[in-house]
């Protein structure tokens, strides 16, 4: 009797396996999901709609800077370098608000640069490991800033305010699908040595929400976008994404982290939330920036 189970056994072990990223997919649901978005989707709809492109800037601001202190934590790990992360939040919070000063982004970038540089003259740590937090602490600068400054570089364009309705919810509408697809339906892994519930068919979710979410939005509120352009963006901004959220997977898998962090109940860290706007806010602002150029030339 033994004999004749264990090949049964051994078998659907197999096909568990196999159908690992829907069987473990189904437990991510939470439904804090849902409370902590009706919270704050609001608060961010009248910030971005109703206050000046300045207000917006400050959420960019705080959330990114929220997202950069747990960069540095995932990086330094239990190590304190109090320094180092205050001189990183404040290059961070120069580089945002240099969008409305322009003149402030270079010194602000010598600064920081000076600063980081600094620390090692005055720490008691080896100056190996002192040159090496200094270049990880100038990267979180250069990785959050320059991506989520072209959000408020968006924000400050003519339609500003609906440039940016557009791509926090097609941004949005990929990430979804993408996550209900691959819940239900993921079984061929994306990524597996990244992100092993990522799936192929979580991708074409994400695809597909994105597109639809593009042309409604289109025929809601921005017109002076084209079918051509709600195709082309919806692709963009998934694989941009996408691309993204890999990218900050593999950092967290470096380090043998699941979340950077749980300020966001059943999201995780803010890191987290913002791993595929960090690609797609500068794909989006140069396509539409390098697209009415086009127009305006023909």
């Amino acid at each position: 009797m033994v004999d004749l189970n264990l090949p049964m056994q051994e078998y659907k072990t197999a096909g568990q396996q196999q159908a690992e990223p829907a069987s473990n997919a189904a437990p991510r649901f939470d439904p804090r999901r849902i409370y902590t978005i009706l919270v704050l989707a609001p608060l961010l709809y009248a910030v971005i709609r109703y206050l000046p492109p300045l207000a917006f800037s400050g959420v960019v601001v705080l959330a990114g800077g929220l997202a950069l202190f747990e960069f540095y934590r995932l990086c330094f790990s239990d190590r304190s370098h109090s320094w180092l992360i205050g001189i990183g939040l404040t290059g961070f919070a120069l580089l945002i608000l240099g969008t409305h000063w322009t003149d402030i982004i270079v010194p602000a970038l010598l600064a920081t640069l000076v600063g980081i540089m600094s620390v090692p003259l005055f720490s008691r740590a080896p100056l190996e490991q002192s040159l090496r937090d200094g270049a990880v602490t100038l990267f979180g600068v250069l990785y959050l800033g320059l991506t989520l400054c072209t959000l408020s570089m968006t924000r400050l364009l003519p339609q500003g305010e609906w440039l940016i309705f557009f791509l926090l919810l097609v941004t949005w509408a990929s990430d979804t699908g993408a996550y209900y697809i691959g819940t239900l339906y993921g079984r061929h892994r994306l990524a597996p040595t990244i992100s092993p519930k990522k799936t192929i068919e979580g991708l074409v979710g994400g695809l597909i929400g994105a597109i639809v979410v593009a042309y409604v939005a289109r025929w809601w509120f921005l017109p002076e976008l084209s079918g051509l352009d709600c195709l082309i963006l919806g692709t963009l901004l998934t694989i941009t994404g996408l691309w993204g959220d890999l990218a900050e997977s593999a950092m967290k898998r470096s380090v043998g982290r699941k979340d950077s962090g749980g300020i966001l109940p059943g999201h995780g860290g803010m890191l987290d939330r913002l791993d595929s706007l960090l690609f797609t806010a500068p794909v989006f602002y140069y396509y539409v920036t390098l697209a009415s150029r086009l127009r305006v030339m023909e």
